[in-house]
């Protein structure tokens, strides 16, 4: 063999776990990623908490918890404003940062909040929630991209819910990213010739949100994305070859709990209406369609003057269903867009509530607590009492059919340490069993069916195979914070002492070492306008 063949692939694929796998093989819809299972070692790899793309991502490239690199969801608070998250907000170096300072290259495609890219020895395509268009590095490097393989898209080419395109042709075009990614990747090896190489596939995941869990639907894309695998396999003959996802994925059967509807039971909740409310992707999205440069939004005049109407009973759904009576639709949907309405519906009062949720996907409860909130109600003194109050609280809450809402209400020092850990949750709340969905809306009652059917699991997928793997290694305890530590140890690379996971025993343990910590500068969470399609995908933001 050559010596320029790449030593160590990772293949990321979202929200891959044994059970989909397995309804996989019914179907032999997977042979390259069950042939890398039966040549070496595979298990259950767990996930963290939160179990969602932004955050866990993140975690497993830099190894450390989120209290570590500062990144719990979506988006990023600021007291009760936020911003969508980029590459900036992580306060970790990517473990091919500390391999290109060990004189190592990379190439890294299509991983989630790499935008802005690092500037390392190799290359970096950004993926999920950069924008569209994305500046690569090398700059310049899209381009290249588009002019080898014809066209390069991070996002598909129509937004979650457009009815002008079939079911059939949003597959193909969940196809088409995965053969991009495939492609990409193949190029960049080539072209680099790289020691590591990191390749993510997205749509195994946003198929279930969006169709789902369709079995077709399911089939369809793993089938695409196993062929891409397959080709890179063939291609780039890679030494050492892992797989690992970032959570797994499956039914949820029981309840929405509407987490804030409780708390203002409960008497920590005010509402309103007129706020923005936290946070949704819908009006920054529409701000980006219309060329603003924001990640951020605040209600327009109009939409604050429908707000007050809404207070005296003159609301955008009442004059809806007016218009609609005489015939005139398109004007409905002319004066009634979704930021008015979202507008003069309830939310949380912030600033004037005692704690709430102000996203599901953060999986806790935040204090309004004074002194770090700009308007902190609960003084410092009554913080452990406070807290203890929602514990007892949620730790309490059935559902109608008697069963525990929640496995765990635990305070955030249980999951998150490091200097970010303030910025989580005071409280985390662990679903049972990922079986119930949480809510943050305000929608009068505590329950009510799950929004989606299919969401997040705890136990993902990990992978080992090929040169120095122990096809014999016990995987128990496999964590999603093991994988950056474990592809150095593959590479002969000491670890950074700071990452919270160990190398798992599929390969020798190099050890670990000090490496320079992580210099932050100024974050921007600033995006361009392509971008629109980015969080639509997946709908996790309310």
């Amino acid at each position: 063999m050559s010596d320029d063949r790449m030593d160590v692939l990772l293949i990321g694929i979202d929200a891959a776990c044994e059970s989909v796998f397995d309804r996989l093989d019914e179907t032999e819809s997977i042979p390259n990623l069950r042939g890398l299972m039966n040549r070496g070692v595979s298990g259950p790899l767990q996930s963290q908490i939160p179990p969602w793309t932004p955050s866990a991502w993140p975690s497993m490239y830099t190894g450390v918890n989120p209290g570590k690199h500062g990144v719990y969801g979506f988006v990023d608070y600021e007291g009760y404003d936020w911003e969508v998250v980029t590459a900036n907000h992580v306060r970790e170096h990517a473990l091919w940062r500390f391999l290109s300072d060990e004189g190592l290259s990379s190439v890294v495609v299509n991983v989630p909040v790499t935008f802005p890219t690092d500037d390392i020895d190799g290359a970096v395509v950004p993926g999920f929630i950069g924008p569209e268009d994305p500046t690569c590095h090398p700059e310049g490097l899209l381009s290249e991209i588009n002019e080898a393989i014809g066209e390069y898209r991070v996002y598909p080419n129509y937004s979650r819910g457009d009815d002008s395109l079939t079911d059939e042709e949003k597959m193909d075009e969940y196809c088409e990213l995965a053969r991009m990614r495939g492609e990409a990747f193949r190029y960049l090896a080539d072209r680099f010739s790289p020691e590591f190489g990191f390749v993510q596939f997205q749509k195994t995941d946003t198929v279930f949100h969006e169709f789902d869990g369709d079995p077709e639907k399911v089939r369809r894309i793993y089938e695409a994305t196993d062929d891409q695998i397959g080709e890179i396999l063939e291609q780039c003959d890679p030494k050492t070859v892992f797989v690992a996802s970032d959570h797994g994925i499956g039914p949820y059967e029981n309840y929405e709990f509407r987490v804030n509807e409780f708390l203002r039971e409960e008497g920590f909740v005010e509402a309103t209406t007129g706020g923005k409310g936290m946070p949704s992707w819908n009006p920054i999205r529409d701000q980006l369609q219309g060329g603003n440069d924001e990640t951020t939004w605040e209600p327009s005049r109009v939409e604050r003057l429908a707000a007050k109407a809404a207070a005296v009973g003159l609301t955008p759904g009442k004059l809806v269903r007016v218009l609609e009576h005489v015939g005139l639709d398109s004007v409905a949907r002319r004066y009634a867009p979704s930021d008015i309405t979202r507008t003069t519906s309830e939310q949380v009062d912030f600033p004037h509530s005692r704690a709430y949720m102000r996203a599901r996907t953060e999986l806790g409860v935040r204090i309004n607590l004074e002194g770090r909130e700009p308007d902190g109600v609960v003084p410092d003194e009554e913080y452990e009492e406070t807290r203890e109050e929602l514990i007892r609280a949620l730790s309490s809450v059935e559902t109608p059919d008697g069963d525990p809402v929640f496995g765990e209400v635990v305070p955030r020092e249980t999951y998150f340490h490091g200097p970010y850990a303030e910025k989580a949750v005071d409280v985390v709340t662990v679903p049972d069993d990922f079986e119930q969905f949480l809510s943050a809306h305000l929608l009068g009652e505590w329950f009510g069916p799950p929004s989606e059917p299919w969401n997040h699991k705890m136990d993902g997928l990990f992978v080992a195979a090929g040169d120095g793997v122990d096809a014999a290694a016990d995987l128990s305890g496999a964590h999603l914070f093991d994988v950056a530590p474990t592809i150095m140890s593959a590479l002969g690379v000491p670890y950074s002492d700071r990452m919270d996971g160990r190398s798992l025993p599929v390969v020798e343990d190099v050890g670990s070492t000090t490496y320079p910590e992580y210099e932050v500068g100024e974050v921007s969470g600033r995006q361009d306008e392509a971008v629109e399609e980015r969080l639509a995908d997946l709908g996790y933001l309310e």
